[in-house]
């Protein structure tokens, strides 16, 4: 079934100023479900987690069903959901913590496709601890990162592997269980960044292969904070600094100081409201998020087909999303123009597409646009043909 747009865009009140949104990759608009959940969690009482007052118990209720609904929507077990304030916070923080067991002669592969908060808290853990760091570069041309690519880099001194699901920049997504398999062969962990992914398409942790991934609710409609997950015996091995008195227990062990209840309260109704996109589907609300993403792939996929027409049909534009399975996210250049320029025209015009390399500055370098990058449009549950055309007519009239 079609999703139903117009209600869904009835839900989101920044909408209401009538701006074509395109910039959901850096972060979508909030739906009103999400803000009366943040709302209820900090008008009603809330304290400590425990279990003796009101507030105390509030505390406790909100953290217990936001780890259930990212683990729905993760396709893992609420033991092993670990929250933070952001995903680039808890990479760091588990780099720091694997890197406890790397020394000389071990190996840390990266890619060139991946955000930098996939890039970074490794080479720098590896660095500190005296590891090499392998890069696994991807296909500029295509867009691919295959596995070829992968295995020119591993060797069995490979300790771990870091990988996007999907760039942020061009929206490729890579064979991850392929990738993951050739990663487990080498005897490596497999660190899988979903930011970008889980906001398109469904993700269940084993069947990516991925030891450990990280997510962010603020890319699907939620609030600002980040999300790790990973097998369970593998979090039970990990041993993170912490404070004497904070629990032991995982995934509390993983979680620095009180956590953002009302963050939390919000991220659950986020993943309460996308379970909803798909209105006809029935089950658990893991079966209903797995319907409510079939449809927003088909929706998405439509409106990137129609984008992409167009902008075929408009001189001048380069497009480097290439892949063959890819998110509905692109990135162009338009000649004569430079990538900031466009945007600001095309804000000019109440459509809102960003440019820039977006933290993914390896990503940019290598397909030769410098630290500069280009003009990225992204889709999200409320992107409309209207919207698609709007930004189609906004690029027709930079000449003008």
């Amino acid at each position: 079934m079609a999703l139903d747009v117009a209600a869904i865009r009835a839900r989101v009140p920044a909408l209401k100023s009538g701006t074509a949104r395109f910039d959901a990759p850096g972060g979508t608009q909030t739906p009103q479900p999400v803000i009366d959940a943040i709302a209820a969690a900090l008008t009603g009482p809330l304290a400590n987690r425990g279990t003796t007052t009101e507030g105390e118990r509030n505390a406790d209720r909100i953290v217990t069903e936001a780890r259930a609904a990212l683990a729905d929507l993760l396709g893992t077990s609420p033991g092993t959901v670990v929250f933070g304030r952001s995903a680039t916070q808890l990479v760091y923080d588990l780099a720091r913590t694997l890197a406890k067991g790397w020394g000389p002669g071990d190996e840390v592969v990266v890619t060139r496709l991946d955000h930098d908060s996939n890039i970074r808290p490794w080479t720098q853990a590896a660095e500190a601890a005296g590891a090499t760091v392998r890069w696994a570069e991807f296909d500029p041309a295509t867009g691919e990162l295959l596995p070829e690519h992968l295995t020119a880099v591993l060797s069995p001194r490979t300790r771990l592997v870091a990988v996007t699901a999907a760039s942020n920049l061009i929206g490729t997504r890579p064979d991850l269980p392929a990738l993951a398999a050739l990663a487990h062969r080498a005897g490596a962990l497999f660190h899988v960044d979903a930011v970008h992914y889980a906001s398109h398409a469904a993700v269940d942790l084993a069947a990516l292969g991925a030891d450990t991934l990280v997510c962010s609710p603020y890319k699907f409609l939620g609030p600002h904070l980040g999300v790790l997950t990973g097998r369970a015996e593998l979090l039970e091995s990990l041993h993170p600094d912490k404070l004497l008195p904070s629990a032991d227990t995982v995934p509390e062990r993983f979680e620095l100081g009180t956590l953002p209840y009302e963050l939390l309260a919000g991220a659950r109704a986020a993943v309460d409201f996308l379970a909803e996109l798909e209105p006809e589907a029935r089950g658990t609300r893991r079966e209903r998020l797995l319907a409510s993403f079939a449809a927003l792939e088909a929706h998405e996929d439509t409106l990137r087909a129609r984008l992409e027409r167009g902008l075929a049909e408009r001189g001048g534009i380069t497009v480097y999303a290439r892949a063959g399975r890819r998110t509905p996210t692109l990135l162009f250049t338009v000649a004569g123009h430079r990538p900031a320029e466009v945007s600001r025209r095309l804000a000019g015009h109440g459509v809102d597409a960003p440019a820039g390399s977006f933290y993914a500055v390896e990503a940019a370098r290598a397909l030769g646009l410098g630290d500069e990058g280009g003009v990225r449009v992204g889709l999200a549950p409320y992107s409309s043909a209207e919207d698609v055309d709007r930004l189609l007519e906004a690029l027709a009239a930079l000449d003008a």
